[in-house]
């Protein structure tokens, strides 16, 4: 049944080679198979069959021993590899490969464009589109799949191939983000990433997180960096510290917002305990609703939640606190903002008063990171926020190719992706 059902294009083929001349005939196929301006000629038409023989024009070679130019022929050997596919079928080439052989006796083979290398059993162009192909794909036994090879020779060529981004950076930019994800390799449970906010692509990944990798890195190549985004890691801002002196830290505004709405959660599921079983199971539904901005809410959602705050004191504190903390932050977002440390102390002064001891915490730790947390403010285009799709993007690889245990193959694989994403590939 597959010999009956050709594809289109195929078809289509055949029908130019009875169509035409033998000449238009067999430059058609040459340019249907990529392989045009270099000086070809094909010897066999069976392409229905996912065959082609090919061979070069003959020309005089110079001699790699004597430079001595001769078109003197010895023989002819057949070198077969697989090119890249056609109309969803793999073309099989075999190349008619001469050997010249040189006055002085020495004998050679011929040049040949750069179609295939020696000894290899894929063209050139094959090997160039798996390498790129192996750079976005899902993992590489997917690439292996859809070039018709071993995952294990793509994993060669991906690691032969991108050594550059292997290599790190001599120095770091002006303005520098960190973060950990969690990779799993053979280095360790989490690494490190380093990415700049102005290009939003990741410089470099370091194989673990701790302060010992950080101090060191950043001691060798981060002379020029004067900026640095980062979340509420104690361990990320004493490494940076001692390794560049006193650079500007920014604190990413949802890592230090995010405790007041743990907050709140604390407080609901604290005083939630104390409700009736009906209205316990169903106030754990409305945590999303509780986080939302008052002004963003619906009428039926308004009542909704009072309806749960007037269960109970604290809780309608909470939600109050947690509003009072969303003004805040609004104002001085704008251009238009004020005294931010100034108000800042007004709000720690407003949880002091509610003496509600999840806030109070909450607050310790803002208090602790002031100064990084008014500087997101004083620059607000900078934070933390494309890291982690970044690291979003990160996980998605290591889910789809089930795990990295070699490091440096997924730092490369990350790198690579990131580097030709904006690309316009189409092979295969």
């Amino acid at each position: 049944m597959k010999k009956i059902m050709l594809p289109v294009l195929i078809t289509l083929v055949l029908l130019v080679i009875v169509s035409c001349d033998n000449e238009k005939a067999t430059d058609f196929i040459i340019q249907l198979i990529g392989l045009e301006n270099k000086n070809i000629q094909l010897v066999d038409q069976s392409i229905e069959a996912n065959t082609c023989h090919i061979q070069l024009k003959r020309k005089k070679h110079a001699c790699p021993q004597c430079k001595t130019r001769t078109d003197r022929i010895k023989d002819y050997r057949i070198h077969m590899f697989q090119h890249l596919k056609t109309a969803e079928k793999r073309i099989i080439i075999h190349y008619r490969k001469r050997r010249y052989i040189c006055p002085c006796g020495k004998s050679f083979d011929e040049k040949n464009q750069g179609i295939v290398q020696p000894y290899q059993r894929f063209s050139v162009a094959w090997h160039q589109a798996a390498l790129l192909h192996s750079m976005t794909s899902p993992s590489f036994t997917y690439t292996a799949k859809a070039f018709g090879t071993s995952t294990s020779k793509v994993i060669r060529l991906f690691d032969a191939r991108t050594t550059a981004f292997i290599i790190p950076p001599s120095q770091l930019p002006k303005i520098i983000a960190i973060d950990e994800f969690k990779g799993d390799t053979d280095k360790g449970k989490f690494q490190l990433i380093i990415a700049d906010p102005i290009t939003r692509r990741p410089i470099d990944i370091l194989e673990n997180r701790s302060m010992k990798t950080i101090q060191q890195y950043l001691r060798e190549r981060g002379q020029q960096v004067e900026m640095v985004t980062m979340d509420l890691s104690q361990a990320f801002k004493s490494a940076v510290q001692k390794s560049l002196g006193k650079p500007v830290i920014i604190a990413d505004s949802f890592h230090f917002s995010r405790y007041i709405y743990w907050a709140l959660s604390k407080v609901r599921i604290r005083v939630q305990e104390q409700f009736h079983p009906y209205d316990r199971k169903r106030c754990k539904r409305i945590r999303g609703l509780l986080y939302k901005r008052k002004r963003a809410l619906t009428p039926a959602e308004k009542i909704r939640i009072q309806h749960y705050l007037d269960l109970h004191r604290d809780l309608q504190t909470a939600y109050d606190i947690k509003e009072a903390y969303q003004a805040w932050f609004d104002t001085n977002k704008r251009k238009e903002r004020r005294d931010v440390r100034q108000t800042l102390h007004d709000f720690y002064q407003l949880v002091r008063d509610t003496h509600l001891p999840e806030f109070i915490k909450a607050i310790g730790t803002l208090e602790r990171w002031e100064t990084e947390i008014i500087n997101a403010f004083i620059y607000p285009h900078l934070s933390n926020g494309f890291v982690e799709g970044i690291n979003n993007r990160t996980k998605v690889i290591k889910r789809t190719s089930y795990g990295f245990k070699n490091f440096s193959r997924f730092r490369a694989k990350i790198l690579a992706q990131h580097f030709i994403k904006d690309f316009d590939i189409s092979v295969g």
